[in-house]
């Protein structure tokens, strides 16, 4: 926990365009790690685009990382139309077929959550097709936060 918000440096692609981190300053953070072969990653898809569309009225920043598991995810017309499609994935979503991002966070898992505070420092992770109350609650307990005074000498 409270490690830094790694980079989204290295992305072969990019959906719903590229991600630059000045757009992240100051705002929650989630993000989600998928598969095109992945069936809990599309039995989660909705609910996740709840979350999305309910929190980043509030502020919270969404970025989805796409992390091939076979030679045939790496193709990125086919991952782009599952993204838009069945993913309902309308944040910007990041193509990682080098596992540049991917190495860069330690993923392993797909569904993977991680959530960031206002500072961007870790505040929860998840991995897996269960426990979604305890994801919601860590975006909640982010907003509540607020954001971090700055010191001033």
């Amino acid at each position: 926990m409270r490690s830094p918000l790694p980079s989204f440096e290295g992305a072969a692609a990019w959906i719903n365009g590229e991600i630059e981190p000045s757009e992240l300053t100051g705002s929650p953070v989630v993000v989600s790690f998928w598969s095109l072969s992945c069936h809990l990653c599309h039995e989660s898809a909705e609910r996740f685009a709840q979350w999305r569309d309910r929190f980043a009225e509030r502020g919270v920043a969404f970025v989805a990382v796409h992390q091939p598991r076979s030679e045939r995810e790496l193709d990125v017309v086919t991952v782009t139309e599952d993204a838009l499609g069945e993913m309902q994935l309308t944040q910007p979503v990041a193509i990682d077929n080098d596992h540049a991002i991917v190495n860069r966070f330690a993923n392993e898992f797909v569904p993977a959550f991680y959530v960031f505070n206002r500072s961007h420092e870790l505040r929860h992770f998840q991995a897996g097709g269960k426990g979604f109350e305890r994801i919601e609650a860590a975006i909640e307990r982010v907003l509540e936060e607020g954001p971090k005074e700055q010191v001033l000498n």
